[in-house]
């Protein structure tokens, strides 16, 4: 079975292959979120607490999505963040966020993007991102990227800024639906935003992750965000010169961080000592194919 680095996937399909199907699939859903939104939508249900809210646009693009990938895909598995999920045969399976920022697109905040990405298994048996897009909703914008071929927003290079000081870099972060752990979250910032140029929650970690990417901020990070929030994000900000690791986080659930490779032991330091993570040992770890 071949792995990431090897540029195509078990089955034998390019990972440039891929990231089309990606960007594709990605676009259409985009459309239909935009649609719907325009033409009016309703709250469906809740998940994990009474604000961690979920649409019928939600639902309705992730049934799409779904389709779209069994239709071109038929033998890839697939995990979306509204349920569906599939067991597959070639080695591929996709992660999907049908809108990543739902309470964005709740609010008519345009920031709020679909998520596509293709795994492969590496050797260790860890999933690996190997292609994804990410759509901006509001925008049109598609960030794009597969393993080894760089990443682009709209045809045009992504690369991470420079290296800067800690005291000059801007923050991405996110906050968790659970009270608890929000709490643990907002005293981690207390430590830290006195160190950094500023600190910013959009509400949309694919969408933060690609910002990186395009050298609009200097770092992220977040505790409690699932594989379909940054499978795409993390392959796209990786491409474009960024390292990304897990380690286990405040609460207890696995805390992303994400920042440029030339600096990031420094943003590492920061972040463990800020208390966004209590083992400054990473669980698993993404170095840039892009120094």
């Amino acid at each position: 079975m071949s792995g990431p680095g090897a540029g195509t996937a078990p089955d034998g399909t390019p990972y440039a292959t891929l990231r089309d199907v990606a960007v594709t699939v990605a676009l259409e859903a985009a459309d239909l979120v935009r649609t719907r939104r325009a033409r009016g939508f309703e709250v469906a249900a809740t998940k994990s607490s009474s604000i961690d809210v979920v649409t019928d646009v939600d639902r309705a693009s992730e049934e799409l999505l779904t389709a779209l990938l069994a239709a071109v895909r038929p033998d890839d598995g697939l995990l979306g963040e509204e349920g569906a999920a599939r067991e597959g045969t070639s080695g591929v399976r996709w992660v999907v966020d049908p809108i990543d920022g739902t309470v964005n697109f709740l609010y008519g905040i345009p920031q709020y993007a679909v998520s596509v990405a293709a795994e492969v298994v590496d050797a260790d048996g860890t999933p690996r991102s190997v292609a994804g897009a990410v759509v901006d909703v509001a925008t049109g914008s598609v960030n794009e990227a597969y393993l080894g071929g760089g990443a682009r927003r709209d045809g045009t290079t992504l690369r991470v800024r420079p290296d800067v000081t800690l005291d000059q870099r801007l923050v991405l972060t996110g906050f968790s639906y659970d009270a608890d752990l929000r709490r643990l979250q907002a005293q981690a910032l207390v430590h830290l935003l006195p160190r950094v140029r500023d600190v910013r929650r959009m509400g949309s970690c694919a969408l933060d992750l690609c910002a990186l990417a395009a050298g609009q901020a200097d770092a992220y990070v977040e505790e409690g965000t699932h594989p379909w929030d940054h499978a795409a994000g993390t392959l796209v900000a990786s491409e474009a010169g960024a390292r990304w690791a897990f380690a286990t986080g405040a609460g207890g659930r696995e805390a992303l961080v994400c920042g440029p490779a030339a600096g990031f032991d420094v943003l590492w330091a920061a972040v463990a000592e800020a208390g966004f993570v209590t083992d400054p040992t990473p669980l698993r770890s993404g170095p840039t194919t892009r120094e």
